[in-house]
């Protein structure tokens, strides 16, 4: 006969101030044992600052209230440990906090989804591309796709985002028994304070750690947004590994400007600082360069995340305005940016003449390249003192990691950190590995002693020219160097007899907006910087900024079939290169 777990024969230890035996809360709760409890997120428009003993306090009574409007068979699948998905409706701030924790603390696994639409977006459901000026609330029909998608149990929505959620929740329970349970968070906090002594963890087994914790819907610029899944384990092991990268202590406040629908938003931005009893301080909203700058300039942030078109407009707002103070002035803001002890950049490297902006700016220390992918978490890491590390190299391998590169540089992952499937789609998981279990990335790396650059997307970044392989963001990197763009973007085009050409979608920097840039002028602008065969031949110059999605990403999987469509060469905006022939005698 085989010894029983005890919690087979006991009672289960449940209760209104009983969190789960899950690695997460525990810290979480040693945390809010301190005295005084210190800091856990500060929300800049809410205009709230709340203790780590506050915010489980607010997430235990959010999920007694939750626990109430589910279904019974909802609960009854919890009580099995069944995949639950709930999804979150809230741009980053405290609203947003307590609700990710209260859904996991519920059981369930977080489906975090945007509030409001970023500059671009692609339909869900139909090819129909849509650019946008400013950012509006996400379509009903795209927030209904991500909850249907997810099979979700139910909605948690901050204050800001409860009309679409009415209007979400509205249309799907026409069509649903039994009804879809809601619940508006800010309706429930502070309701009521709970002593640090009187919250427990739960002696029951452990939270199954692979079981889901986290899903995130892909950016869908090739097809429907798939579900990501994370195991509940890669929550936390994943923030273990990012704190101790990046040296996270109690000491640390994060400025947090990024989505939270996003893997960098959670994983990289949010739970490395709350598990280390550092401070996250929200600004949800727009990007804005000034108020960025004024809050650098006062005291208290020690690590900022971005992305290149973040430091892009940081740079171009200091020569516009702060590099025009007087200079006691304009040395606080200097200074602001030199108390920041780390700088971190993701989706793509710097462009070079950024970088050195910034390296300059912060006596020597340069911005750090992060890199990542949705399925994989962080693989490579960057040195804090990175005086060897190549220039816009993304670090070295993360201990654990197992990765191949193909002939042509395709970079393939196997690692504890990968996802677990995506959402109801077995078909999609398997395929997106090969036959060795290594997942796919899709992106071209170059590998230097230790040492590994990003080249790009294989089906976007890499150009087949004239029996060439070249790297569009090199290209992009150098046009960058030319002080007159501000943007660019760099796409491989259709050609008859070069295979693809070399586009570039590029825009003037504010004060060249009235040069009359032609194709030839900038190809001899760039001999001294690019191979011959490397130049664009394609130019189209457009007015203001390129299109961005709500990561800070130029989606050129949307953006080139509009600005270079196929009929491109007879399009009077489209400037192409044609070299010129000479007779045969």
């Amino acid at each position: 006969m085989h010894d029983q777990d005890r919690v087979v024969a006991v009672p289960a230890h449940h209760g209104p101030n009983v969190l789960p035996n899950f690695p997460l809360f525990s810290k979480l709760l040693r945390l809010a044992h301190r005295c005084p409890p210190p800091i856990a997120v500060r929300d800049v428009h809410a205009g709230v600052e709340k203790t780590y003993l506050q915010l489980l306090g607010d997430v235990l009574q959010l999920r007694s209230i939750l626990q109430r409007r589910l279904s019974q068979e909802v609960l009854q699948q919890l009580e099995k440990e069944d995949e639950v998905y709930i999804a979150l409706l809230a741009p980053g701030g405290y609203e947003y906090v307590v609700g990710f924790l209260a859904i996991l603390a519920v059981g369930a696994a977080v489906v975090p989804i945007c509030a409001s639409t970023p500059l671009l977006r692609r339909e869900c459901s139909t090819n129909c591309i849509i650019l946008c000026k400013t950012a509006v609330s996400v379509p009903v029909k795209e927030a209904c796709y991500f909850v249907q998608k997810a099979q979700c149990a139910a909605i948690l929505c901050s204050a800001a985002a409860s009309g679409l959620a009415r209007s979400t929740i509205q249309q799907i329970n026409t069509s649903r028994q039994p009804p879809f349970a809601a619940l508006t968070i800010a309706e429930h906090l502070g309701t009521t304070a709970v002593a640090r002594e009187d919250i427990f963890i739960s002696s029951n087994r452990f939270l199954d750690l692979n079981r889901a914790g986290l899903v995130i819907f892909t950016s869908g610029t090739t097809g429907p947004p798939k579900g990501v899944v994370h195991r509940r384990g890669q929550l936390t092991e994943n923030a273990e590994i990012i704190a101790e990268q990046y040296r996270i202590t109690d000491t640390d406040t994060a400025q947090h400007l990024l989505p939270v629908h996003h893997a960098t938003g959670i994983g990289i931005t949010l739970l490395p600082y709350l598990i280390s009893g550092a401070c996250v301080e929200f600004r949800s909203g727009g990007f804005d360069p000034a108020w960025t700058w004024d809050r650098w300039r006062r005291p208290g942030i020690t690590v900022f995340s971005g992305v290149p078109t973040m430091y892009t407009r940081l740079k171009q707002y200091f020569e516009d305005v702060i590099s025009t103070m007087p200079a006691d002035a304009r040395d606080e803001y200097i200074q602001g940016a030199r108390r920041l002890r780390i700088l971190l950049c993701g989706t793509s490297a710097l462009p070079s003449p950024v970088q050195a902006f910034w390296t300059k700016l912060l006596n020597g220390k340069p911005i750090l390249t992060r890199y990542g992918a949705t399925e994989i978490g962080s693989i490579f890491k960057v040195d804090l003192d990175p005086d060897d590390t190549l220039a816009n190299s993304v670090g070295r391998l993360e201990p654990g990691v197992s990765i191949k590169l193909t002939d042509e540089g395709l970079l393939l992952v196997k690692g504890p950190l990968m996802f677990s499937k995506y959402l109801f789609d077995t078909q999609a998981t398997i395929d997106s590995h090969d036959e060795d279990g290594y997942f796919r990335t899709g992106d071209v790396v170059h590998q230097e002693g230790p040492y590994y650059t990003i080249l790009g997307r294989a089906s976007l970044d890499i150009i087949k020219s004239g029996g060439y392989k070249l790297s569009a963001l090199d290209i992009e990197r150098e046009l960058l160097g030319l002080e007159y763009i501000s943007e660019a973007m760099v796409v491989g085009v259709p050609d008859d007899e070069f295979g693809q050409r070399v586009a570039a979608a590029i825009c003037l920097a504010t004060k060249h907006r009235n040069k009359k840039l032609t194709l030839e002028a900038l190809r001899t602008d760039l001999r001294d910087r690019l191979a011959g065969y490397k130049l664009p031949t394609v130019l189209r110059v457009l007015d203001g900024e390129l299109p961005k999605s709500g990561t800070g990403k130029v989606q050129k999987k949307i953006l080139g079939p509009v600005y270079f469509p196929s009929n491109y060469d007879s399009n009077p905006e489209v400037q192409v290169w044609r070299k010129a022939r000479r007779p045969k005698l």
